[in-house]
């Protein structure tokens, strides 16, 4: 599906925590989360922390979705 839909010109960012499934399935864009049961957070953290870890993932979408690429990248910190 991912493919397809980048075959249009949309660019996707898949959000994982098990990052060789993302390349497996074919995506080109790939932000590696925290943790299986908690991909985009982190229930030890205060609320600020977990706020700011939270953003931090997003930030990294969306740089993700910004970037030219030509294979798979993974777009950690």
């Amino acid at each position: 599906m991912v493919k397809e839909i980048e075959r249009y010109g949309l660019p996707i960012v898949h959000l994982a925590t098990i990052t060789t499934i993302s390349e497996s399935v074919g995506a080109n864009r790939i932000v590696p989360t925290v943790a299986i049961p908690y991909p985009v957070g982190n229930p030890s953290l205060d609320s600020k922390d977990e706020h700011e870890l939270r953003k931090e993932l997003v930030l990294r979408a969306v740089k993700a979705l910004g970037t030219s690429i030509d294979e798979p990248t993974q777009f950690e910190k």
